[in-house]
């Protein structure tokens, strides 16, 4: 299937995310929650603007086929860094404390990857 996103150097790594997010939507849901604790609401919000213009359509879209409530957030999040940062794809395999140490020093990849990481390790704290 070719995506809007393709051509873009964290193809793999968004499809890989988002197919995860379809089947465990309830692992999602509470990674958003973990990592919404872990990132206060200003590295969060300032992450995400600093992705908005480069990731807005793709980023969107994907999210928007493959998620839904409260995991879209997450993959929206997951998927903006993604696309907007190409050397951000190592940090889905680092360890979520190593995630969580990028976040606390305001590592804007970090800060929408975490609850990814989450999910994706099946850890919800």
């Amino acid at each position: 299937m070719t995506t809007a996103w393709a051509h873009l150097p964290n193809a793999t790594h968004i499809d890989h995310v988002l197919a995860h997010v379809k089947q465990h939507p309830d692992r999602w849901d509470a990674a958003r929650d973990a990592a919404r604790d872990a990132a206060r609401s200003a590295a969060l919000d300032a992450a995400r603007d600093a992705a908005r213009d480069a990731a807005r359509g793709a980023a969107r879209e994907a999210a928007r086929d493959a998620a839904w409530d409260a995991a879209r957030g997450a993959a929206w999040g997951a998927a903006a860094a993604l696309v907007a940062w190409d050397d951000c794809a190592p940090i889905l395999d680092m360890p979520a404390d190593a995630v969580r140490l990028l976040v606390a020093v305001g590592h804007h990849p970090a800060v929408l990857l975490l609850p990814a990481v989450l999910a994706m390790n099946g850890e919800t704290r």
